[in-house]
This record gives structure tokens, sequence and C-alpha cells, in this order.
């Protein structure tokens, strides 16, 4: 057989009950949960900040981070929502380098599921009680759904995953606001398919069992730029891009529309630098346009401690193994400059 069955992993509910949430943090997610909402759905005036590592790969650097999130957050919580950005998976275009936490704890040894959903799991949890915020995450293989339902206020579904039948019928499970980026050809109308499959009730197989679900009304779309097929890199977090997401919009009558801009991956090239500067176009552009203001929820930006990226194993704190990320001193300047401009 081409498969080898290594070992059988445990069941969400048994790594909850080795890992718990404590009833405090259960009740700040809930709350959370509904402030998030509330912003999606047009009654609450405040804007969704997603920042955070490219991937989390270090519990010590990402808890440091995100302490360091918690005073700003506080500072601007009239203005702005904070999400951290704690993402335990990493998804690869050609299936290799680093996955994530959860499937390779140790960046230099071996994948170990098993150790990777207990590190995805605890580090979640340690990052709420470091913050006092819940986060977000990619949720790049559906079946880890389980593992951390109960600790996410934010769900991001990628650009490589979002053309998947199993994440948009998985999604429409969900009960907290849910992404959907555009794929990397950049075509909205396969993004917003996404949208409508995810808002809609679904019948099918999950983790073994035959499932019925409601429908995610939370469900909205991700902007991240796209890549041509000569290989360049597409940006649609300008004007133009956002009025003719607008009119799709309106022509598919979808729940609660809402577009949430990632500044980074294609919208930046990967000149983690620009996120700056794409911010704040994607700020003016909602003060010049109400159809923008009203659509546009929020941003995402790929920040940690030290600015840009470095290989595995050279072991700079706080430093991104993966794509480049803006440093702190930028991104809570930045934080501070989105706050004053979402008026």
């Amino acid at each position: 057989m081409s498969f080898s069955y290594l070992k059988k992993l445990p069941t969400p509910s048994e790594i909850k009950e080795q890992y718990p949430l404590p009833q405090t943090l259960a009740a700040l997610k809930k709350e959370r949960d509904q402030m998030i909402s509330d912003v999606i759905t047009g009654k609450d005036s405040r804007f969704l900040v997603i920042i955070g590592p490219c991937s989390a790969d270090n519990e010590d650097a990402v808890l440091d981070y995100v302490s360091r999130l918690a005073p700003v957050a506080e500072k601007v919580k009239d203005r702005l929502i904070i999400i951290p950005r704690i993402y335990t998976n990493k998804p690869r275009t050609t299936g290799e380098g680093y996955k994530g936490i959860a499937s390779q704890p140790d960046p230099e040894k071996k994948p170990d599921m098993l150790a990777g959903l207990t590190a995805m799991r605890s580090m979640h949890i340690h990052a709420i009680e470091a913050c006092g915020l819940t986060c977000a995450d990619e949720m790049l293989y559906p079946e880890n759904w389980g593992y951390v339902e109960d600790l996410l206020s934010y769900v991001a579904i990628g650009a490589r995953s979002v053309e998947d039948q199993h994440h948009r019928l998985t999604v429409s499970g969900f009960d907290v606001a849910s992404g959907m980026k555009n794929p990397t050809s950049g075509d909205f109308t396969v993004m917003l398919n996404s949208v409508y499959a995810a808002q809609h009730p679904h019948h099918f197989v999950y983790r073994g069992h035959e499932v019925e679900t409601t429908g995610n009304p939370l469900t909205h779309v991700v902007l991240r730029g796209a890549v041509s097929k000569h290989g360049n890199s597409v940006q649609n977090y300008h004007y133009e891009d956002i009025m003719r997401l607008i009119e799709k919009y309106e022509q598919m009558e979808l729940l609660n529309p809402a577009a949430i801009i990632d500044a980074n991956h294609s919208n930046s090239n990967k000149r983690y630098a620009e996120q700056v500067r794409i911010v704040k176009e994607v700020m003016h552009n909602r003060k010049i346009s109400n159809d923008i203001h009203r659509l546009v929820k929020g941003v995402m930006i790929e920040s940690y401690i030290e600015p840009g990226n470095q290989k595995v194993g050279e072991h700079i704190y706080g430093k991104s193994i993966t794509d480049p990320c803006l440093g702190w001193k930028e991104s809570e300047a930045l934080i501070y400059a989105i706050a004053d401009m979402n008026v």
C-alpha cells in the first residue's frame, strides 16, 4: 500500500480534556466572538486588525509578541478590534518546507502530528492567557477544526484551499467570522461562490460522521492579491478593485457583505515593508467612499518582533522563518495610524 499508518491520533474531545480552556477564557471568547460578529454585520463601526507572524513557529516568541499587542489593543479599543494572528499551519505551494507547528513543533526535527496537535492547542490557550485577546488561525486542514473550535474567534481559508469543496462545507458549520481568500488566480467569482457555499446549510461526511450544518452567515471575503499567468503579482486592494467587488456582492445577494484586505502576499509582492503604505491606502479609500467604508471591515498584516525573515536554523528570536514580516516598532506605529484613520 502507498499509505503507512503510523499511529492513531487522539480525537478532539480527548485533546480538549487534556488541555481544557478555563471558564473565564471561554466567557472572554464568547464576548470577543460577538464583538467581531457585530463588525461583520455592520452593528459595530470598529475596524478589525488581524495581525501577527506569518507562521507561529515558536511559542515563547509568539507569547512575547501577543503580550506586546495587549496594551496597544487596550489603547485603541474604542476604534479597533485587534485579533492576534496565530497561524499554526503553513500552506506550501510545492509541498516542501516547514508546514507549521501543528505538523512540526520543532522546525529542525521531523514532523510529529501528535505533538503538533497539542502544541497548537496549548499555544492558543497560552496566548489568550497572555494577552486577553482571542486569536485567528488558518484552517488549512478542516479535520483540525475540532481541536481549536472553542479557542478561535476568526478563521481564514487560504488561496489554495478556497476552491476545495470540503473546506467550503466545513466552514458552513463554523460559528465565528470566517474569511475566504481569493484564489491565486484572483478570480472574484470563485471567492464569492465559496462565500455563498459556506453561508448555506449542507449535509456531508466529516471526520467519519454524517453531519448537517446550518450555514455560516459571518463568512466573507479576503483580498490577498493574485498571480498572473506570467507569474507576476497582481494587486486587488485598490479603489477600483473594491468597487468591482461591491458590484459582484450585490449581484450575488450574499449575507453581510464584508471584505478584509490582506496587505502582504501578492498585494505587496511579499515586500513586507509595503504593508504600511497599502494599509494607509485602504484607510484613505474608506474615508473617501461610503460604499468602501461599509464593505471593508478590516485588514490583515504580517508582523513579528523582528522585521524580515530568516532561514530555519538561524535562531534569530522573533523573526519569521517563512514569509517576511513587519517588525514590532513599525507594527505598533501602524496600528495607531489605523486607529487615527478609522473615522
